[in-house]
């Protein structure tokens, strides 16, 4: 199937003017609408974040990028076929996924053009890169603008269901995978596009948002954090699966949003062996360790016991 890309994704919660001015803050930028919506945009992928009313924070829906209406027909039919319902309107198929209630929406669009960054010049031992000039890491002075949405991160009381949702029903596939814990799936060569994790309750852990470089990672994190250092969740560090460098921070919804740069990139199919990892070992090759509250958010008993929007 033609899936290619993560087209957006709109996000409920309590506080939508104090959100709305932290994603401007991380480098998003706002665009006007006509709705009850604060949309906002990437540098490369246009809008791809919507913000909305809701009692409690959740994410509402999740777009999908397809080459062209054949792909819509081919997912109906692979829906059809694990008894999920779906409809059509114009150039996009509607489906929600049947454990979270997560409503997606898959539609033909171009595929993503990125203008390359020019990789940075690094001294090594004996290999001096740059010479007679300072990194251009610190002499950057225009704010942190992220390229694009990469991914999303989200519980599943049936995490094994949710992932054949994705998988045999959209068409994603499996990157690697801590079986019954969690699974990393992608729908572009990025290494994944969609995490999704086993847990007490549907609820949004992270939106992951790419920067050009660990320099612009650390950068965007430590301009959100003057000021507000009670925004900082974990990094600087680099994840072990998917292999990037990361730094998580906190919105004023609490939801965990992340800067991160250098992920593994999945070009050739035949050529990524999908690994089985502990759980442990999946979530970082070196930095600090997780805070608890990371791995169980604070208002997780909280979301469980509230499960109206």
């Amino acid at each position: 199937m033609g899936v290619h890309r993560l087209t957006g994704i709109t996000v409920g919660v309590p506080n939508v003017a104090d959100t709305a001015a932290y994603y401007t803050e991380f480098g998003l930028s706002p665009v006007p609408g006509a709705d009850d919506r604060q949309r906002f945009a990437t540098v490369d992928g246009g809008e791809q974040l919507s913000l909305r009313y809701s009692r409690r924070r959740r994410l509402l829906s999740l777009g999908i990028g397809v080459e062209n209406p054949d792909d819509l027909d081919r997912i109906a039919v692979a829906l059809g076929r694990i008894e999920v319902p779906s409809r059509r309107a114009g150039d996009t198929l509607y489906t929600v996924d049947p454990t979270t209630g997560l409503e997606v929406g898959v539609s033909v669009a171009p595929r993503l053009a990125q203008p390359p960054t020019p990789p940075p010049r690094y001294n090594g031992p004996g290999a001096p890169q740059r010479r007679n000039a300072r990194a251009p890491g610190v002499d950057r002075e225009q704010p942190v603008r992220p390229r694009k949405l990469g991914h999303v991160v989200f519980g599943s009381v049936d995490q094994a269901a949710t992932q054949r949702f994705f998988t045999a029903g959209l068409g994603f596939k499996v990157s690697d995978e801590a079986p019954g814990l969690a699974s990393f799936l992608r729908c572009s060569t990025d290494h994944h596009n969609v995490l999704v994790q086993q847990a007490p309750v549907a609820f949004l852990h992270h939106t992951a948002w790419e920067v050009d470089d660990v320099d612009e990672v650390g950068r965007g994190a430590t301009g959100m954090l003057d000021g507000h250092p009670e925004r900082h969740t974990w990094g600087l560090g680099r994840h072990y699966v998917g292999s990037n460098f990361f730094w998580y921070l906190r919105d004023p919804a609490g939801n965990f949003s992340e800067y991160y740069s250098d992920l593994d990139c999945i070009v050739e199919d035949q050529l990524w062996e999908p690994g089985v990892v502990a759980a442990e070992r999946s979530l970082y090759a070196w930095g600090p360790p997780p805070p608890p509250s990371f791995l169980a958010p604070d208002d997780l008993a909280g979301l469980m016991t509230d499960t109206h929007g």
